[in-house]
């Protein structure tokens, strides 16, 4: 006499199982895609040994091969790290990990009083564990990469010291944003009934246009140092160009962004009639600190002498100069602000918001699917904090692929209009010389597998951007 297994139970056990079995397929099936356009990419690496003809005029052979170096450096970095990403995420998925996290965070909030009533405060701890346990498993690949690859590469301008200290300063300003958040949000699920998810999605929105808002104000500062563009021609010109375009600037900043890194970059923030542009001090020519022979490189001074002899080094001189002249940063601004001038950031930030939404409802939908939770482990609980990492990461997974390869194309299309855009303003020639010196300056390497970079560039390969410039204009 067999017991009789209800029909229901079979179902909702296969149910579970094929949930589960889905996630790590298409995990893997998005890890092995991406593997393969990887591999494409390395071979570009490896066998693109001369600079093709059509690049000889704007890349000599020497910056040609540097950038190919690392690029495959940075190649083969990505597919280690990548691999163990994976393996990692397997691993931790098929050994119950997400559920034993819990039920651990369950056991400390208990020791302080905090019963399983209290599950906002056992979400808050299991936060914290998780992103703590990313820190640490993270950590040596940072480490790798910054004192590795790009200090053999000359990029790194940071010590030992300065890497750990800043690294313990993001995550602590992390937790002090992440956890009240978090705890609000929960709430508001937990108590917005029927129409939660509406609650949700503005609560998000409020949180990140604050975040945006105060973000160069007041957050970054904490790590960078920003100090007001000098007056002169330079910043007589830009108010000048933020004039004729009707742009609302208010302030204009340098970041000291060579004490970590010789990477370049420029940036516009701030809502309405108060934005602010910002400049690295690395994007100017005449302002960069590592273009002024014998000073010390940033990142060594100081802070040095706070860990000990050990991370001294000598001060690093480079040969070329780095950054633009002023006209081309003036044009490289033509581009950003182009962006402003006709809505790319308020149509990114409206699809955002539309997707942002779309998740929250759909997230509605199918919180109290139960084999959702069993399928991870969890067969007597139905925690919040779970349910949205379970269906955000792993459920709306295919969606957001597809997502994020949509945005993709849409970003190089914005990016050719905010070329045209510098263009319309005169100052084609000035861009022109600008994104080939960008490009050299971070050892950008101009040839590119064409599958890869439909995939993955959010900005046009160089030689297409150039073509745009000199070719006939375009509406």
């Amino acid at each position: 006499n067999s017991p009789i297994i209800p029909c229901n139970s079979l179902w909702e056990n296969k149910i579970e199982d094929k949930i589960f079995y889905a996630v790590l397929v298409f995990s893997w099936t998005v890890y092995i895609w991406e593997a393969y356009l990887a591999c494409r990419q390395r071979k570009i690496y490896r066998t693109t040994m001369h600079v093709p003809t059509e690049l000889g005029k704007i890349m000599d052979s020497e910056t040609f091969e540097k950038s190919r170096l690392y690029q495959l450096d940075k190649s083969n970095f990505g597919f280690w790290s990548g691999l163990y990403s994976e393996a990692e995420g397997t691993l931790i998925l098929l050994l119950g990990g997400i559920p034993f996290l819990w039920k651990v965070s369950g056991i400390l909030t208990a020791r302080f009083g905090f019963g399983p009533e209290y599950e906002i405060s056992q979400s808050l701890v299991f936060l914290m564990l998780a992103t703590l346990f990313s820190a640490f498993t993270g950590l040596p690949w940072s480490l790798y990469n910054t004192f590795v690859i790009e200090e053999k590469h000359g990029f790194n301008q940071q010590t030992v010291g300065f890497f750990l200290k800043d690294a313990l300063k993001k995550f602590a300003v992390t937790q002090c944003i992440l956890l009240p958040v978090t705890s609000l949000l929960l709430y508001i699920i937990k108590i917005g009934g029927d129409y939660f998810f509406i609650y949700a999605w503005l609560f998000t929105l409020i949180v990140s246009l604050i975040l945006v808002t105060i973000y160069a104000d007041y957050i970054a500062p904490l790590f960078d140092k920003f100090t007001p563009l000098p007056d002169g021609e330079l910043n007589s010109e830009i108010e000048s160009m933020a004039k004729s375009i009707c742009f609302p600037l208010t302030k204009i900043y340098v970041v000291e962004g060579s004490k970590r890194s010789s990477h370049s970059n420029a940036y516009f923030y701030g809502f309405f009639k108060n934005k602010r542009i910002v400049l690295f001090d690395t994007l100017l020519e005449d302002y960069s600190p590592l273009n002024k022979p014998g000073e010390k490189e940033p990142g060594t001074g100081e802070e040095n002498e706070a860990v000990g002899n050990e991370s001294k080094t000598k001060p690093k001189v480079r040969n070329k100069k780095q950054g633009c002249s002023n006209p081309e940063v003036l044009a490289v601004l033509g581009h950003e602000l182009g962006h402003w001038k006709l809505g790319h950031t308020v149509k990114n930030i409206v699809i955002s918001q539309m997707n942002s939404f779309l998740c929250f409802f759909l997230f509605a939908v199918l919180i109290g699917r139960k084999e959702l939770f069993m399928a991870f482990g969890f067969h007597d609980t139905q925690p919040t904090l779970i349910g949205l990492m379970i269906i955000f990461q792993f459920i709306f997974s295919p969606y957001n692929e597809l997502l994020s390869f949509c945005l993709t194309v849409l970003s190089r299309r914005f990016e050719f209009q905010a070329d045209a855009f510098a263009r319309s303003m005169g100052r084609s020639s000035e861009l022109y010389s600008a994104l080939i010196k960008l490009n050299k300056d971070n050892l950008g390497f101009p040839v590119a597998d064409w599958l890869f970079s439909m995939w993955h560039y959010s900005h046009p390969p160089l030689l297409e951007r150039l073509r745009a410039l000199t070719g006939p204009k375009q509406d």
